[in-house]
């Protein structure tokens, strides 16, 4: 399940409902996909095949085309990441730096754990979102953040796009963000 964790005042929010009152009131959609559905022998493994990337799709279909159809999402993918991703630690720095997207960006957490850094309300400041198995995020289209992994460095997820090519980040400065 989701956690928040506001940086400015290292408050902590927790449970689902909380988790939910507190996105929302930031812009950001929150679901919690049931995990269950994602078959055994897929739920530890972070090096997958396009067979296994497609099986993943399949146990979702149903998820990923309401979420798609509500919210105007037109393709979606797999991305899988862990220490056996080639060039891991340069990819993550590329992630790891402040940007923005002219659409969504989507994940539906499926194994293992990942964190979304996110500008809140200028009341709220930067906030991390610690996302878990189970847990849907978008963040809106313009909203400053960035997506990287947890000390397990392990995670797989679906993304969803409007755009069939997928996002283009933006970089964006922001003398207000700090690292952890």
């Amino acid at each position: 399940m989701a956690e928040i964790r506001i940086r400015n005042t290292n408050e902590r929010i927790t449970g689902e409902e909380n988790v939910r009152e507190f996105l929302n009131g930031q812009g950001v959609l929150y679901e919690h996909w049931d995990t269950s559905k994602l078959p055994e022998h897929l739920r530890e493994k972070f090096v997958l095949s396009d067979e296994e990337k497609n099986e993943i799709l399949q146990a979702y279909d149903a998820e990923i085309r309401d979420l798609a159809g509500r919210r105007g999402y037109q393709t979606w993918d797999v991305i899988s990441l862990s220490d056996a991703t080639p060039n891991l630690d340069e990819l993550l720095k590329k992630f790891e730096q402040v940007h923005t997207h002219t659409e969504d960006e989507v994940r539906a957490i499926v194994a293992g754990k990942g964190i979304f850094i996110i500008k809140g309300k200028p009341e709220v400041g930067y906030f991390d979102v610690e996302l878990e198995a189970g847990d849907v995020i978008s963040v809106p289209e313009g909203n400053p953040h960035y997506f990287t992994l947890m000390e397990n460095r392990q995670i797989v997820a679906v993304r969803l796009f409007i755009e069939p090519a997928g996002w283009v980040a933006h970089p964006y400065e922001d003398p207000e963000f700090q690292k952890a």
